[in-house]
């Protein structure tokens, strides 16, 4: 009984030490060449399986796809607290979320940035809930200003003003390490002093002291 329940336990394990590494290659794979650019022969190589090795764990590249795609709009989802009362405890924990989102895992938003470039064809179960999400947030965002909490602003652009900025940095990481190396070899970004700057440029467009 023990033995039986010590070799399930094991079998588990393994499972999802192999599962693991058919997601980073996967995230790997689909962030550099996109969902039609990538093969599972690619994702199963970089894995370390052969091809129906790793067919007896996944079914095929596009469950596989949209379950990386919809790991970032998760991500995204619990990062605003539509229903605080305090706009800049909200904007600062937002930008940071989104920063620290763009530092550690890269590549997943790289993947929905490509998705969006290629037409987005598979994030029609996506965009109901990213409206409705949006919709709370803009709410809020109104709420401020109705009470005075903050100037007139498009809650819309505030919005996508954030997304650009933060998400710049999983997006355009090469560019953002070439344009500082002539003068700065090796730098790397300060993740707290950006978000301290990021946070403190949007308080004081939006009137936040």
């Amino acid at each position: 009984m023990v033995q039986a329940a010590s070799t399930r336990g094991n079998a588990r394990e393994n499972r999802e030490r192999v599962m693991a590494a058919i997601h980073a290659a996967a995230i790997a794979e689909f962030s550099e060449n996109g969902l039609k650019g990538t093969s599972t022969q690619a994702i199963a190589e970089r894995a370390g399986l052969t091809k129906p090795q790793l067919h007896y764990y996944i079914r095929g590249k596009e469950e596989l796809y949209e379950e990386l795609l919809m790991q970032v709009v998760e991500a995204w989802k619990g990062m605003f607290d539509a229903k605080s009362t305090e706009p800049a405890k909200v904007l600062g924990a937002y930008i940071r979320s989104k920063i620290n989102l763009a530092f550690d895992k890269p590549e997943i938003s790289r993947i929905f940035t490509r998705e969006v470039l290629d037409g987005g064809r598979n994030l029609e179960a996506f965009w109901p809930d990213s409206r409705k999400s949006t919709r709370d947030k803009v709410a809020a965002i109104n709420g401020w200003i109705a009470r005075g909490q903050m100037q007139p602003v498009d809650a819309h652009v505030l919005l996508m003003a954030i997304w650009a900025m933060t998400q710049f940095y999983a997006d355009s990481a090469l560019q953002v390490q070439q344009l500082r190396k002539p003068t700065q070899p090796g730098w790397t970004p300060d993740r707290d002093k950006l978000v301290d700057e990021l946070t403190a440029f949007v308080l004081r467009g939006c009137g936040i002291t």
